[in-house]
């Protein structure tokens, strides 16, 4: 069992048979979360409730929480007061306030009914917290010592009041009037001096972020300088609770699945795939699709614009899609290298002439590069037939005339020069429109590479008509 991922028929079997003994143990040698999907299978909810009673409540508070929101919301409807009571007794205060987001509103009321009073006054003030603020994901349950306290002390203050905590591996430590002046590592506190006092190994130089902050923000301060926990202060520099590196790998989690969402123009989804309705998924997609659609309209404009250039050499028709599809690529290249130096602070909008310099001198040798590579295939396309002028091709033997090759070389001239500009320009864009969404404070993932791809195809379409009637006089 220990190296097994337990199954719902394993599950099932357990409570079936009443089996409380081993259903105990698998508590204890299966991960919580494992357990918590497995769970979620079951089609009798009143199984996960035998659970909820037979299992330590030290091990079914994070088994609860793992449960998806709807099975929660049924599972809730089948507790009584006071197993629903102890039940969030055991859960840390940050958890109980996701699950209330989740909830719905006659459900809400109950739990907060139920939970214990010393909490509910952390969960309101939690909840009235900006979405996605620092304030939002924190706890309010960690370990604090006093600055007048010695290390024996403090160990046995944690031994005390820690277990019911969020985290021990990182002590804050305040003054009488509650400001915080340091903070201290367990395995310092272990291997120091018993008689040495608190102050004497704390780190005076500490990492804090305030309750307004942006998650991503706060997120960034603990992977950057490589911490369990970081304080959040209120506005006055008070201490109101801190973000642990676990509710840290949620808000990654959440940031990524919503930049993902974003670069291809889906809505982000709020539960997993599976747990989304099909009308939900449906929402989410065709507003975007639309909008593209429109946003579409502008080249198909420009093609009707030059309809009459078209007709006269209808083998321009052949290359419109090689030179939208290589200026799109390029520059979703670019755009995902943007968004995730971005998101990671690599760089910030005001290094934009420095990001500018790199990217231009990096675009022009790619689209020069790719500019001689494409004049030499597309010549190779036009001679072997692959591409036809006048239905001519090497295997065809009526090739080898001079108006052919000098067709050719200026038609593989045209589409290798306007595929060379067409890179350059979607790599520079590609470079704009993120930095100028990040320097107006907004998400650089709403500017994706389908939006991205419009504006390039609409240039590069421009771009190769006009050069076209330089070329033939059309």
């Amino acid at each position: 069992m220990e190296n097994e991922l337990i199954s719902t028929e394993q599950i099932e079997k357990l409570i079936d048979s009443k089996n409380v003994k081993e259903l105990r143990h698998v508590f204890e040698v299966v991960p919580e979360i494992d357990i918590a999907e497995a769970c979620a299978d079951l089609e009798d909810v009143k199984k996960i409730v035998f659970i909820l009673k037979t299992v330590k409540s030290e091990y079914t508070a994070e088994f609860f929480t793992d449960l998806p929101a709807e099975v929660k919301e049924e599972v809730i409807k089948c507790l009584s007061d006071d197993q629903l009571s102890e039940i969030l007794e055991s859960q840390f205060t940050d958890d109980i306030v996701d699950d209330l987001e989740e909830l719905p509103a006659n459900v809400v009321s109950r739990v907060l009914r139920n939970v214990p009073k010393e909490k509910r006054a952390s969960i309101n003030r939690l909840l009235n917290y900006k979405e996605d603020s620092a304030g939002s994901i924190m706890t309010t349950e960690f370990v604090v010592l006093l600055d007048d306290v010695t290390c024996d002390e403090a160990i046995r203050l944690i031994r005390k009041t820690g277990k019911n905590k969020e985290t021990i591996y990182t002590v804050f430590v305040m003054d009488r009037q509650r400001n915080l002046v340091g903070t201290v590592d367990l395995d310092d506190l272990i291997f120091a001096d018993g008689e040495k006092p608190i102050t004497e190994i704390m780190n005076k130089d500490f990492n804090t972020v305030n309750v307004n902050d942006d998650q991503e923000d706060v997120a960034n301060v603990v992977k950057r300088y490589d911490l369990n926990a970081v304080a959040v202060l209120n506005n006055d520099g008070r201490l109101v609770g801190i973000v642990t590196v676990d509710d840290v790998m949620d808000v990654i989690e959440e940031e990524q699945t919503e930049d993902i969402s974003k670069l291809q123009m889906v809505t982000p989804l709020e539960d997993s795939y599976l747990q989304t309705s099909t009308f939900s998924m449906v929402k989410k997609c065709v507003p975007w699709i639309i909008v593209l659609l429109i946003l579409g309209t502008f080249s198909s404009l420009v093609l009707s614009r030059f309809e009459a250039r078209l007709n006269a050499l209808p083998i321009l028709a052949a290359f419109i899609p090689v030179i939208m599809d290589t200026g799109g690529n390029a520059g979703g290249q670019t755009i995902a290298l943007m968004i995730r130096g971005l998101a990671l602070q690599e760089f910030s909008p005001k290094e934009f002439w420095k990001i500018i310099r790199k990217e231009a001198l990096s675009a022009l040798i790619i689209a020069l590069f790719i500019g001689v590579f494409g004049f030499i295939w597309f010549s190779l396309e036009q001679y072997t037939g692959i591409v036809s002028i006048d239905n001519a091709s090497i295997w065809a033997g009526n090739c080898w005339t001079a108006d052919f090759a000098i067709k050719t070389f200026k038609t593989s001239g045209l589409v290798a020069g306007t595929l060379s500009i067409a890179i350059f320009l979607s790599k520079m864009v590609a470079v704009v429109l993120p930095m100028g969404a990040a320097a107006i404070k907004k998400d650089p993932a709403i500017v994706s590479q389908p939006l991205l791809t419009t504006i390039v195809d609409v240039s590069s379409l421009v771009i190769y008509f006009s050069i076209a009637a330089l070329l033939f006089s059309i």
